[in-house]
This record gives structure tokens, sequence and C-alpha cells, in this order.
């Protein structure tokens, strides 16, 4: 257990410095946006690329894994929102705690550090899993958003704005790049590749700094948000870190049971990615489609800080 704290504190370490500076104002809140998109835009894509492209091409395209890890998503999305729309709580914000607890904070966090305790083999399902999540659990809760409105505005058009948005990311495409750089054996040019490795080097820590600064910047205060205290947070936060790597686990063992070809090394990298925190970037999401951005925020805050505990323990049991 010792040796996996050793790698797993400097990890949430850095989330919590950032969150202490951002909180003291020592880094000013004016330059979060800029953290992000640094990370967002260039370091994460070149790291993503790096493991994609230095990962065997068959691991990234397992089709076992891409099954397993998606229909588990769709049963978190299905469960949070049976179990939270009522009330106050409409499609819109029901469908946005459905993806905090469907999305975990694999591209941050997961990748790098799932690759330190595993080394470089556990980057094939964890990719294949941030894959996943950015265009299929993403888009799908984004579209179900705006069933409040389909009168108004139609769910095809929710689904369309969420294809754009996808399309505009620069992280599947970096993933994609590097499946075709280890389908082809291109290599770049050595001047090139020394850059993006250094930008790649530079994802991890800046990312887990940026995390710890994007839950500390105060959040937007919307109606449904008053007078409800922590309301359903605990249970969201629940389904995240308890409910989600046991039901990856367990439809990974009746997979396997089955004689589905599913490699127990490839079922714990699921089940780690399944513990993590939720993205730390649903909250910047939920205020661009107006959804309660303070209960998202404290959802994926509770997660970060209740994840050190429940992520180190998924790791004494499966690692």
């Amino acid at each position: 257990m010792q040796q996996f704290l050793l790698v797993t504190v400097p990890f949430f370490a850095l989330v919590l410095c950032g969150w202490l500076v951002a909180r003291v104002r020592l880094l000013p809140l004016e330059a979060i946006p800029g953290l992000n998109a640094f990370v967002l835009s260039f370091a994460l894509p070149c790291m993503l690329y790096r493991f994609a492209a230095t990962t065997p091409i068959l691991l990234l395209l397992d089709p076992t894994v891409s099954t397993v890890y998606l229909l588990c998503a769709l049963l978190m999305v299905a469960l949070t929102i049976v179990t939270t729309r009522r009330g106050a709580i409409g499609w819109n914000d029901a469908s946005f705690g459905a993806l905090v607890a469907a999305f975990p904070n694999s591209g941050f966090m997961g990748v790098p550090l799932l690759v330190a305790l595993l080394g470089q083999a556990a980057a094939g399902p964890a990719i294949v899993a941030l894959a996943i999540d950015m265009v299929v659990t993403s888009s799908l809760c984004i579209a179900l958003s705006r069933l409040d409105g389909a009168s108004e505005h139609g769910v095809s058009r929710a689904v369309g704005n969420a294809l754009k948005g996808m399309l505009r990311n620069p992280l599947p495409w970096s993933i994609g790049l590097g499946c075709l750089t280890a389908a082809t054996g291109f290599q770049l040019w050595e001047p090139v590749r020394n850059t993006v490795g250094m930008l790649a080097d530079g994802a991890s820590p800046v990312a887990l700094f940026t995390i710890g600064a994007v839950l500390a910047r105060p959040q937007p205060v919307v109606e449904t948000t008053a007078g409800r205290g922590l309301g359903d947070v605990p249970l969201v936060v629940f389904f995240k870190l308890i409910v989600h790597p046991a039901l990856v686990l367990g439809i990974g063992k009746l997979a396997q049971a089955a004689g589905v070809p599913l490699s127990g090394f490839a079922l714990s990298v699921l089940v780690l990615i399944a513990a993590l925190p939720s993205a730390s970037s649903i909250p910047m999401l939920a205020e661009r489609y107006s959804a309660d951005v303070g209960r998202v925020a404290r959802i994926v805050l509770f997660a970060t800080a209740v994840s050190f505990v429940t992520f180190s323990a998924v790791v004494a049991l499966l690692v």
C-alpha cells in the first residue's frame, strides 16, 4: 500500500496545491482560463497523442474493452437520471448530474496516473475509456439536457450542437492521430517529436494544478441551488466513486464468465478509471448550457476530495 501511495499522493497533492493557491488568490482567478487553454489545447493533446502513438494498435481498438465500458457508462447515465430527476431538477440538471456521475477525470488525471501505477500498457484501455466519454457520454448527456426545451429548440439541434462541440475538441483528434501513427509506424521529424514530448511532459502537473484552481473558483449560483443545501450531491458522489467502479467490475466479471476475451489487466484499468473523481471540465460545460453550476461544482469538488481515500482503496484491492 505504501508503494502505491508514493505514486498517488503527489497527484492529489498537486490538485490541493492548485486549490490552495487559487483560494488565497496567489494565482489570480483570471489566469485559470489561460491554464485551461494551455492544458486542453496544447499539453494534454500532445500527451494523449504520445500515449496513443506508442501503444499497440490492437489495444486501442479492443472491442471488448469498448463495449464493457460503454455499457457501464450508459447504465450510469440512466441510473443517475432516474434517481435524481424530480422536483426542481429537470432534464437539464439531471443530465449534467448524470455526466458528472459517468465521466471520470481520465484525461487530466487518469491516463498519467494509471501509467505511473501500472506501466505503459495501461494507456490503451484508459485512452479507449476517455474517447468513449468524450464522444458518446458527453454528447448523450448534452442531448438529454435539452429535453426541457425540446418543443422550442428540438433534440436534433441539441445533438448537432453536441457533435459540433466534440469535433472542435482537440483531444479526440489527438487520440485519432496517435492511433494512425501506431497503425502506420509513422515517426515525426525529431525536432517536432521533441517539441511534442516537452508539451506532453508538462501536461500532467499543469493539469492537476489546474483541476485544483478550477475547483477553488467561485461558481455562479442559480435559482435551483438556493435553499436546497447539499441536496442530492452526496448521492451523485456515491454513484461516481462507489457504484461506477463496482458496476464496471461486475459487468467485466460477467463478461469474463461468459467467455468474452477481456483480460484481468484491462478490467483492472477500467475499474480504476471508473473509480476516479468526476471530470473537472463539467462545471464549465454546465455553465454553458445554463444548468445548476453550483450543484455540479460541489459534486466535482467533493468527489475529488473523497476519491483520495476511495481510489487508494480500489488500488489496494486490485493492484
